[in-house]
């Protein structure tokens, strides 16, 4: 399988050009030999949390003695705590920016996107704010949560509502009308579709990993079309200094391999490689 290769050197490119990595065939890295009590730290996007626990379980199953712990959290969070010195092994963010950021910050010195996703808009099962199409988010007395726009996701559903408020369909007054609704903005996307489905909010826009995971049963969603959609990349990288380098590279390879891609894929993640096909 194919897979797009970031060399970080050519981040600026690849954020102007959004996807324009240049494609290589993925040699793993062999697993190094197991020493007793091996802790490997992997910073990873919060919409990650679900199928990389799973994951990491599996590493760990398939190599006796490793033991993976993991900091979930938003990409910005991870991305300035690595920059700002804490020991990692791996990163794995949920968009090409905040990867560059370690890349500048000399911690990383290449990344791979292993995984897809995208928006879609959630709402209680009971629906309390009557939302039956997009441009109902436009009106008056929504309560709607957003993640910040700091947070990857957060700067997705801006771009959505951009995209959204050139269509006469919804017309120029959509994105204000909107934003006027947002009661707050999280920190991440699951912090929001956990409000959404507690009934706290009457809609909020996250990944659709998200609206897969636990409580899933308690929302409804509504699709948003690709022509007003943003394309999630994520990369991975093991980070120059890593305590494990070995190990590092090879639970990125792991992440990689067709195993861990279709664990990505029960979780709703969609193959970095179908841009290529």
């Amino acid at each position: 399988m194919v897979r797009k290769t970031l060399t970080l050197a050519l981040a600026s490119a690849l954020l102007a050009g959004c996807g324009a990595a240049a494609a290589s065939t993925l040699t793993a890295n062999p697993a190094p030999t197991a020493k007793p009590a091996v802790t490997l730290t992997v910073f990873a996007a919060a919409s990650l949390a679900d199928a990389f626990t799973q994951l990491g379980q599996r590493f760990e199953a398939l190599n006796p003695g490793v033991h993976v712990a993991f900091n979930f959290a938003g990409s910005q969070q991870l991305a300035a705590q690595i920059n700002q010195g804490a020991p990692a092994d791996v990163f794995a963010s949920a968009n090409l920016a905040q990867m560059k950021l370690v890349a500048d910050g000399g911690r990383a010195s290449e990344a791979t996107v292993f995984a897809l996703n995208q928006l879609v808009l959630v709402f209680p099962k009971d629906n309390p704010g009557q939302i039956t199409a997009l441009p109902d988010l436009g009106r008056p007395g929504l309560r709607i949560m957003l993640a910040a726009q700091a947070v990857p996701v957060g700067q997705y559903a801006l771009d959505f509502l951009d995209k959204a408020s050139q269509d006469p369909a919804f017309g120029p007054a959509f994105k204000d009308a909107v934003l006027r609704n947002v009661v707050s903005y999280e920190d991440n996307a699951k912090q929001v579709f956990a409000k959404v489905a507690l009934g706290e909010v009457d809609a909020g826009i996250v990944y659709a990993t998200d609206a897969l995971g636990a409580s899933a049963e308690a929302v409804s969603t509504l699709a948003i079309p690709e022509a007003f959609n943003t394309i999630a990349r994520y990369p991975i990288a093991a980070l120059n200094d890593s305590a494990h380098r070995d190990w590092a590279r090879s639970f990125v390879s792991f992440v990689l391999a067709p195993d861990g891609q279709r664990l990505l894929g029960q979780f709703g993640f969609m193959a970095a490689a179908a841009e290529q096909q």
